[in-house]
C-alpha cells in the first residue's frame, strides 16, 4: 500500500504475574521430584513436617546446563541462519525498487531485464508515469504497462542498463513455517527488511476496494504502509509472494500486528506475463457472474447484467435480491464476491435470488472467466 495509508498498531500483552506463578510452580514440582519438597510463599515456610525441611540441603545444587557441544550446535544453527538471512538481503536487495506516484510511495521488484517492474495495483491507482529509485539511489521515470486491479496487479517499465531481476519462485511449494523476509520501502524507508513465517497458505481475503484475492499467503512478517508492491523472499533468495496489506481488528478498528498478506508468485506470475505481452488479461482464471452489485437494508442487490454473461443466461434480473451462494448466506456484496471468487470459470454454483415480487428461486449459474 502507498505510504498515506494507515499505520499499524501494536497491541503488548504481559501476564507477568502468570509467569512467575508458573515459576514459582515449577521451582515446586522440581524440588517434589528430588525428594526435597520445602513448601515455601513469599518466604515463609508453610511445611509442618520438620523431616522434610530438614532434607532440604544447605547448599542448593548448581543449574544443570546443558553440554558445550550442544550449545554449540545450537549457536552454530543461529549463526546458520543469520549468514544465510543476510545473503538473501544481498542477493535480492538491488531488485527491489521504490515508487513515487502522484498519491504517495510504494514498492516494486524489478521483474526482467528489459526494464519491467511487477507493483500491486493499488500502488499505481490512476498514474500512468511514476519516478523509480534503485537501491543505489539512481533514479528514473518509469510509464505504465497495465494493470489488473481484480488480482491487484500492475506493471510498470524503466528504459536503465545494468538492472538487477529478482527470481519469482514457485509459490506452490511452500509449506507453512517458511521463514520468508519481506523487502521495500515502509513509510518512505528505502530498503527495509521484516522477517517472519508464512501463517497459512490459500487464504481468500478482501481489499478495501472490494476485491477479493482468492491464493493470498498469510504471514507473521510485519507489512507496514509503503511495502506495498515489494517482496515477500524465501530463504532461496527467490520472490514467493508481493506484500500487499495487512489485516485489520474491527474490535478496535485499526491494523492487526503479526497478521499480513500478499499475493502468491505464481498468480503475480500469470497476471504480470500477460500483462507484459499485450498490455491486458486474457485468461485470469478467475470465476465471475457477470452481474454489479449494490447493498441493500437486505443483502446485495444486482443494479447491472451483463448482456450475455453468466447471470443473464441464468435468467437473473437487475432487482434480483441474491440471497446464497451454495447455501452460503450472502448478507453483503463483499461475501458474494468472496463466494464466487473462490471458484473457478466453469464452476457451476446454485444462486438464491429473492425477487422484486417478494417471490424467491434458486437458479444454476455456470460461472464465466472474469475478463481485463
Amino acid at each position: 500500500m502507498v505510504s498515506d495509508k494507515r499505520r499499524l498498531g501494536r497491541r503488548i500483552a504481559a501476564p507477568v504475574a502468570s509467569l512467575v506463578l508458573v515459576i514459582v510452580v515449577a521451582a515446586c514440582a522440581s524440588s517434589a521430584t528430588n525428594g526435597t519438597i520445602a513448601r515455601v510463599i513469599a518466604g515463609a515456610q508453610a511445611s509442618a513436617t520438620p523431616t522434610l525441611a530438614a532434607n532440604v540441603p544447605a547448599v542448593l545444587p548448581a543449574t544443570t546446563t546443558a553440554p558445550a557441544t550442544t550449545l554449540a550446535a545450537a549457536n552454530g544453527s543461529a549463526l546458520s541462519l543469520q549468514e544465510q538471512m543476510v545473503a538473501v538481503i544481498k542477493q535480492v536487495g538491488p531488485s527491489v525498487v521504490e515508487i513515487q506516484t502522484d498519491s504517495g510511495l510504494g514498492s516494486g521488484i524489478i521483474y526482467d531485464s528489459h526494464g519491467d517492474i511487477v507493483t500491486n495495483a493499488h500502488v499505481v491507482g490512476t498514474s500512468t508515469t511514476f519516478t523509480v529509485t534503485l537501491s543505489n539511489g539512481h533514479t528514473y521515470p518509469a510509464t505504465l504497462v497495465g494493470s489488473y486491479a481484480p488480482d491487484d496487479i500492475a506493471v510498470i517499465k524503466v528504459t536503465a542498463t545494468g538492472l538487477t531481476p529478482a527470481t519469482f519462485g514457485d509459490s506452490s511449494q511452500l509449506s507453512v513455517g517458511d521463514f520468508v523476509l519481506a523487502m521495500g520501502n515502509p513509510l518512505g524507508l528505502q530498503a527495509s527488511v521484516t522477517e517472519g513465517i508464512v501463517s497459512a497458505l490459500g487464504r481468500q481475503v478482501s481489499e478495501p476496494t472490494g476485491n477479493a484475492l482468492p491464493d493470498a499467503i498469510q504471514t507473521s512478517a510485519a507489512i507496514n504502509p509503503g511495502n506495498s508492491g515489494g517482496a515477500l523472499v524465501d530463504l532461496n533468495g527467490q520472490v514467493v509472494g508481493i506484500p500487499t496489506l495487512e489485516a485489520t481488528d474491527p474490535q478496535i478498528g485499526g491494523s492487526a500486528p503479526g497478521i499480513g498478506f500478499a499475493i502468491s508468485s505464481n498468480r503475480a506470475k500469470l497476471i504480470a506475463d500477460q500483462l507484459i505481452a499485450s498490455g491486458k488479461v486474457t485468461a485470469s482464471g478467475r470465476a465471475y457472474m457477470g452481474v454489479q452489485l449494490n447493498d441493500g437494508t437486505n443483502g446485495p442487490v444486482i443494479v447491472l447484467v451483463q448482456s450475455g454473461g453468466p447471470a443473464d443466461k441464468a435468467g437473473l434480473v437487475v432487482g434480483d435480491l441474491v440471497l446464497s451462494v451454495d447455501g452460503t448466506l450472502t448478507p453483503d456484496s463483499a461475501t458474494l464476491i468472496e463466494a464466487v471468487a473462490a471458484h473457478h470459470p466453469g464452476d457451476s454454483v446454485k444462486i438464491k435470488v429473492q425477487h422484486q415480487d417478494g417471490t424467491t428461486a434458486t437458479v444454476s449459474v455456470t460461472l464465466g472467466q472474469l475478463p481485463s
